[in-house]
């Protein structure tokens, strides 16, 4: 097993932190500000995402050796953090949802029947959701050169010519380069970074039905259709099979367990799934899995010095988490698309998948990876049904 470990795994799951994190970690901190938080449970609601996803993810990826990457659940912090704004919800309301999504979470697992569902979803499908799930990340990539020329357009060329020269080595180049322009540039703030250890903070739920139905239940629908949706989608297209109910019904396990801490929803990786299962983790399809388990140990760090690591995440310039997160996605979109527009006979379905998935849309408070799913079905099953 350790000889399967490799330097571009080591980096691909650094990434997978660094852009998962920037990205969607402001969210949290809105969230845990609506609900009127102090600064130790918003600390402690780090510690818990943390080791919930540090954990699994390195279990799961060392026990199957497949690449399987937990994250938490962005469109459950939204959810969450709206509700809380609107005056819906109190902290330990919060936290008596975070555990009611995490049983229906462990059922929808257990009883495998979100599995069922998705053995049904055709690859073409699930490739063209993949690939527009993350071409929102390749697009915000190009949009960051206005604000930042040298530092894109540097890092852009590095991909260029790394494709030609230093394939193996690229995603690693292209960080570090756009790391030494950045530090050129004297674009790194650290003066503001706390430097402590996290200590979790246990707060005691309250159950209102209320609380349960409006905001338990969104939470439960868009952890399942927003994140293990794309995120399954992001495992098969990548080539891997993985016992994927247990999986999901294991990560409501990891929820409940840490729910009074500030785990309001740990799942499978979607947007981020993509930099371990793809070639940047390794040309080697077997070796794949280190990548998450890098990652998981990274996760682990990231709740240990919960309040410390997000200042240090946040000194990092966002056109370098953009430029960075898009250029390493672009090989496996391409393959994605690949997959989606091959076969004729789900061309068409799979381009409107696409397309509604890149979109953004959220309706009923569900997002676009689902409605996607469900127009590319409709438009293939009107096609079958004709034919």
């Amino acid at each position: 097993m350790l000889k399967d470990f490799s330097f571009s795994a080591l980096v691909a799951g650094f990434v997978s932190v660094l852009v998962g994190f920037t990205s969607s970690v402001a969210i949290i901190f809105q969230a845990t500000q609506n609900l009127g938080a102090t600064p130790a449970q918003t600390a402690s609601w780090l510690w818990a995402i943390g080791i919930g996803m540090g954990i699994p993810s390195i279990v799961f990826s060392l026990a199957t050796r497949k690449p399987i990457l937990i994250a938490w659940s962005t469109p459950g912090a939204v959810v969450i953090g709206a509700a809380a704004g609107a005056g819906h919800l109190t902290m330990p309301q919060a936290i008596g949802t975070f555990l009611f999504s995490a049983v229906l979470i462990m059922i929808a697992g257990f009883s495998r029947g979100f599995e069922k569902v998705m053995n049904r979803l055709p690859l073409p499908l699930a490739s063209a959701l993949l690939a527009g799930v993350l071409s929102r990340f390749a697009l915000d990539a190009f949009t960051a050169i206005p604000k930042n020329p040298v530092l894109v357009l540097s890092m852009v060329a590095a991909y260029v010519l790394g494709r030609r020269f230093w394939q193996r080595a690229n995603v690693p180049v292209i960080l570090v380069l756009g790391i030494a322009i950045v530090a050129l540039q004297g674009n790194f703030h650290l003066e503001s970074v706390p430097w402590n250890i996290t200590t979790p903070v246990w707060t005691t739920p309250e159950f209102s039905l209320s609380a349960l139905v409006g905001v338990g239940i969104p939470l439960f629908i868009v952890t399942m259709a927003s994140q293990n949706l794309p995120g399954i989608a992001a495992i098969r297209v990548g080539g891997y099979e993985a016992p994927i109910s247990k999986i999901i019904g294991w990560t409501g396990v990891a929820t409940f367990l840490l729910a009074a801490f500030g785990a309001f929803g740990i799942n499978l990786a979607a947007i981020t799934a993509a930099f371990v299962v793809g070639p940047e983790a390794h040309p080697d399809p077997a070796r794949r899995y280190w990548a998450p388990v890098s990652a998981g140990f990274a996760y682990l760090l990231v709740g240990l010095f919960g309040a410390t690591v997000a200042g240090l995440f946040a000194a990092f310039p966002r056109e370098l988490i953009l430029a960075v997160g898009g250029l390493a996605l672009l090989a496996t979109i391409g393959n994605a698309l690949s997959a989606a527009l091959g076969d004729e006979d789900f061309r068409e379905a799979s381009a409107m998948t696409f397309f509604v998935t890149l979109s953004g849309i959220t309706l009923l408070g569900v997002g676009s990876a689902f409605w996607g799913i469900v127009a590319g079905g409709v438009v293939y099953g009107i096609r079958t049904r004709k034919a």
